[in-house]
């Protein structure tokens, strides 16, 4: 079982499980209960090193997307999965960011964060899918996009 945090050093042994994929349910209900003193200095390095976590799981989601699409070839199960995959990681990210400790200005702020990429993400593959002649992968791009989070609501 997870602790779950309320001073900076039980939040960065929290977000160093988070930053490796650990116990990712676990993890996210020990956030979602903690709480932080919000004062000057703490807060700033608290959100310096969320943020940095929630990159370099970002990174990571499309890096693994890359790979998979790369592996999936015309495979539209396997596209499927990967799409899903992705946008089951950014929705993810969203619940991190979800969090008492956070002030609603922050929280507003670094959820939408990822929602703009979710956007972006997607516009990227309808482009990219429009060079498919056959129209599955532009098909396939819409009927599962990355920006529909939380039950296909934009959060």
């Amino acid at each position: 079982m997870i602790q779950v945090p309320h001073t900076y050093s039980e939040w960065v042994t929290v977000l160093e499980l988070l930053r490796a994929r650990r116990q990712d349910e676990e993890v996210l209900e020990a956030m979602k209960g903690g709480s932080l003193e919000w004062q000057s200095g703490v807060a700033e390095r608290f959100t310096k090193r969320l943020l940095e976590v929630v990159n370099d799981r970002m990174n990571a989601a499309s890096d693994r997307f890359q790979k998979e699409m790369g592996r999936a070839g015309t495979s539209e199960g396997a596209i499927v999965q990967a799409l899903l995959a992705l946008r089951k990681e950014l929705g993810f990210l969203v619940q991190a960011l979800t969090l008492s400790a956070l002030p609603e200005k922050e929280h507003q702020k670094y959820v939408q964060l990822i929602l703009d990429q979710a956007d972006i993400i997607q516009h990227s593959l309808e482009e990219s899918a429009k060079g498919d002649r056959s129209g599955k992968l532009a098909s396939l791009v819409r009927n599962h996009k990355v920006n529909q989070l939380q039950g296909g609501q934009k959060v």
